[in-house]
């Protein structure tokens, strides 16, 4: 379907599914926040604590997502803006601490990394499934769909992690994951970012209802 600015119409978040999948998809992250967050603190592993803010991230902007939602298009591309340029800050703080615990490396625990890294990819997993459908929306909507989806790039990430720390008997792999999940973290708030700032710049009359 062709916009009315020359650009496709996308899917504003308007639909009675897709708010109830949203809420499932926050009860998720924020139940795997805690449960990550414990064990990164307990295997004393990077890369386990940077997956557990990715999951407290997602869980506080998809409920931004939720609020903005039937708005107009540049109040959602704002609260878009906004969710970019907080995991932008989230990928940058992961960086830093990683390149500090270079000059204080310790082995985390391989074992614990890869059970918690097994059960936050199955959650991740679900999520996306559950958010499939709304992938190409706006960029109120695709910054969930990304978040979903780093989520689980980044869980197999940990279980590799854990595979080579275990084999190398060194914590080495851990920090090189904690460093790439952090450049992914960047990379997706500034696709966020991009297409925010395009959408501030049309009227509310390009929108999608429903998706595709």
């Amino acid at each position: 379907m062709a916009g009315c600015c020359g650009h496709e119409a996308r899917f504003d978040g308007l639909s009675d599914a897709y708010k109830r999948r949203l809420w499932m998809v926050i009860a998720i992250n924020a139940a795997m926040f805690a449960v990550e967050m414990i064990a990164g603190q307990t295997a004393q592993s990077q890369a386990l604590k940077a997956d557990a803010l990715d999951f407290l991230g997602d869980a506080l902007t998809y409920g931004l997502s939720l609020a903005v939602i039937g708005a107009s298009l540049r109040v959602r591309a704002t609260a878009a803006l906004l969710k970019g340029f907080s995991l932008m800050a989230m990928g940058l703080w992961v960086l830093g601490s990683t390149v500090y615990r270079v000059f204080y490396l310790g082995v985390p625990e391989a074992g614990i990394m890869g059970a918690i890294g097994v059960l936050a990819l199955a959650a991740n997993v679900a999520s996306v499934l559950l958010l499939m459908a709304y992938k190409d929306g706006d960029a109120n909507v695709r910054s969930v769909w990304l978040c979903s989806r780093n989520d689980a790039i980044g869980n197999v990430a940990v279980m590799a992690a854990a595979l080579a720390v275990w084999a190398a008997g060194s914590g080495w792999p851990d920090l090189i994951v904690a460093g790439l999940m952090a450049a992914l973290f960047v990379n997706s708030s500034q696709q966020i970012i991009r297409q925010a700032l395009q959408e501030r710049r049309q009227p509310d009359a390009c929108l999608r209802t429903s998706p595709r």
